[in-house]
C-alpha cells in the first residue's frame, strides 16, 4: 500500500474558524462522498456537480459526456478540526486514483475527471504545493492528473444521490467500490476518524 505523507505546506486559510468548504471531484460522487463523510471536522458533504452550466447540471446531462461538469462533493469542515491539507491527503491517499485521466476505474469521461474546484487563490495555494510534493516525491509513479480549477459553482445534485452509500450498502457498486475506500479509510486513517 503506498503511504501518502502529510502535506509539508497546509496553513490556517479560511478566514471563518468556524465552517470552511472544498469542493472535490475524483470519479463516482457516491464513492467520493462516503469516504469524506465519517472524518472529524467534516460538518456534511454534498454530492453534485461543478465545472459546468446550471441548464446542464442534472444527472442525465452530465452522464452524457457532453457537459464540463464533473461528478463532485462539497466538503464542509471545521478548519479547527481538520485542515485543507489533510483532506486533501485523504483525498489523494484513498478516495480517488489521481493519476487516471477522465476516469476511474470502469467508469469513464471527462465528468469522472480529477479535479480540485478551489474557491480563494489560498485553497489553490495548498493544493498545488501538495501536488508538486507528491510528483517530487513520486509517490503514484505516475504523473498526478488532478486539475486545479476556480469553482464557479456548485450545483447540488437530486436527493437520491445524497447519502447513496449509507442508504444503499448492499447496491453492487456501493459493495465493490465504495465499501472498500471505506474500509481503507479506517486502515490508512483511522485516526481522523469521527
Amino acid at each position: 500500500m503506498t503511504t501518502i505523507p502529510a502535506p509539508a505546506f497546509d496553513p490556517v486559510i479560511d478566514g471563518d474558524a468556524s465552517s470552511a468548504t472544498i469542493v472535490l471531484a475524483g470519479g463516482c460522487f457516491w464513492c467520493v462522498e462516503a469516504v469524506f463523510q465519517p472524518l472529524q471536522g467534516v460538518l456534511g458533504v454534498r454530492s453534485g456537480y461543478a465545472g459546468g452550466t446550471r441548464e446542464t447540471a442534472n444527472y442525465q446531462a452530465v452522464c452524457s459526456g457532453t457537459t464540463n461538469h464533473a461528478e463532485a462533493v462539497e466538503v464542509r469542515f471545521d478548519p479547527s478540526r481538520i485542515s485543507l491539507g489533510r483532506l486533501l491527503q485523504v483525498f489523494f491517499g484513498v478516495a480517488h486514483d489521481p493519476t487516471q485521466l477522465d476516469r476511474q476505474g470502469n467508469d469513464r469521461g471527462r465528468q469522472y475527471r480529477s479535479a480540485i474546484f478551489h474557491q480563494s487563490a489560498a485553497q489553490r495555494e495548498v493544493a498545488a504545493a501538495y501536488i508538486k510534493q507528491l510528483s517530487d516525491a513520486g509517490v503514484f509513479g505516475l504523473p498526478i492528473v488532478t486539475t486545479l480549477e476556480p469553482l464557479m459553482e456548485f450545483f447540488e445534485a437530486e436527493p437520491y444521490h445524497q447519502d447513496y452509500a449509507n442508504r444503499n450498502p448492499g447496491q453492487p457498486y456501493i459493495l465493490f467500490t465504495a465499501l472498500p475506500k471505506v474500509e481503507k479509510l479506517r486502515k490508512t486513517f483511522g485516526d481522523l476518524l469521527s
